[in-house]
């Protein structure tokens, strides 16, 4: 059924012989109205445009798993190297194993906790994720697999609501998609295939930074409250979500585009909620951030000390090969997303700008650098300024694929065979 115009009214059947059909030409057969509906529903839901972005995403996820499954035989794990290990394994690594341990055992299993000297610092983990895997896990009985199904139904959520957003900033019909390629063949792509909070969280804060944009308020700062349960840098997107409020307030000019000012402090609920819980257990409001201090070097250094401990640490010999590549590709991380800051800040994108930089003064005031190469991951804008200048320097494109998939692939090779940190 044709989409009328405001103000316009189909015609009126008319009941003459020349409307009626002729007898020797062929009707038609009308759709069953049980069906029509469904279709236009789907339709709705996903653009064409959106299932070629699924296809890319579904594409990528492939070639990860197919890179996890060689690692298992390539590179085998213990005292029996003629035997491959178990299937999932290789996504089994690292943080995976926190958010398991905590998903199933709880924050304070029998007593245990920071007062203990072998304690692993669980509470410095944000409990959306693990809550969410213990939930999927009761239909999924294999721990591991349940964590996989949540990032692979996060990621197509993220990746869907990201080519909308840059399509919301860059009106091309190849931004969304052009965006979404950069993003998946990122140099830490692996993390958005893991058990890992990366997926969840953009699954949140996408469609949340979408809602900002058309000034829905109130579903934009539920969203990022349900961001703020899965990782700190949830409270990031709320001030960035509070900025752009005040800045289209401000433009506005008009008292009526001030009544969602409350809306903005939902999202620090969920926080509050989870240090009430861990002083409740441990006497200890900032529990979380004293647990990330004992177990990652995250107590507070000046900007310049963890530069300085950082870029020795990545080339003054003390450490091995590996750890030093790590540190390494933490400076260029950093130097990264110093000039993304810049470059926001120089466009007057002071709510884009407010998100990084809250991210990079987090990440850059430990005793030295420490995931800063995943956390590129969230920075969205970084990967819709690459795609839209990629858009009018097309050799650019040539040149990121180049560069940043062969990167992508050593970084997950490291992830899956246990080597990702050194």
């Amino acid at each position: 059924m044709p989409i009328l115009s405001p103000g316009l009214r189909p015609a009126e059947p008319r009941s003459d012989a020349t409307s009626a059909p002729r007898a020797n030409r062929p009707v038609k057969p009308v759709p069953y109205a049980s069906e029509a509906p469904r279709r236009d529903r789907w339709a709705s839901w996903l653009t064409p445009a959106d299932r070629r972005v699924l296809q890319l995403y579904l594409l990528t996820r492939l070639s990860l798993w197919t890179m996890a499954h060689g690692a298992r035989w390539l590179f085998p794990r213990g005292s029996d190297v003629r035997e491959a290990a178990p299937l999932l394994a290789p996504f089994q690594q690292w943080d995976a194993n926190h958010y398991l341990h905590i998903a199933r055992d709880g924050y304070f299993p029998a007593g245990a906790g920071p007062w203990l000297g072998d304690w692993d610092n669980r509470e410095a983990f944000f409990p959306g994720y693990p809550l969410l895997l213990r939930a999927v896990h009761v239909v999924v009985p294999d721990w591991t697999a349940a964590g996989l199904l949540i990032s692979l139904a996060a990621g197509a959520v993220a990746v869907l609501a990201l080519s909308r957003v840059a399509r919301s900033y860059v009106p091309e019909d190849a931004a969304g998609h052009r965006t979404v390629l950069f993003f998946l063949l990122s140099p830490c792509t692996v993390f958005l295939a893991a058990g890992y909070t990366e997926a969840l969280f953009l699954a949140f804060a996408l469609p949340a930074w979408l809602a900002a944009r058309r000034h829905q308020w109130a579903w934009a700062c539920a969203l990022t409250a349900l961001a703020t349960t899965v990782r700190v840098s949830g409270l990031f997107l709320a001030a960035a979500v509070a900025v752009l409020f005040v800045v289209t307030a401000l433009q506005a000019g008009t008292g009526k585009a001030w009544r969602g000012v409350a809306w903005p402090a939902l999202p620090g609920l969920p926080p509050l909620a989870y240090s009430w819980y861990l002083h409740a257990h441990t006497g200890d409001w900032m529990a979380w951030k004293h647990a990330q201090e004992r177990g990652w070097y995250r107590e507070f250094h000046t900007p310049w000390e963890a530069w300085a401990n950082t870029w020795n640490a990545a080339f003054d010999g003390v450490h091995t090969t590996g750890y030093a590549a790590m540190f390494q590709a933490e400076l260029a991380a950093m130097l990264v997303g110093v000039a993304l800051v810049a470059l926001l800040a120089w466009y007057g994108r002071w709510p884009e700008a407010v998100y990084v930089a809250l991210s990079l003064w987090a990440l850059g005031t430990s005793y030295w650098y420490t995931s800063i190469p995943r956390a590129t991951l969230l920075w969205w804008p970084l990967w819709i300024g690459l795609a839209a200048l990629s858009l009018r320097r097309p050799w650019l494109r040539t040149a990121y694929l180049c560069v940043s998939a062969p990167l992508a692939a050593l970084v997950a090779l490291a992830f899956f065979t246990g080597r990702w940190a050194g």
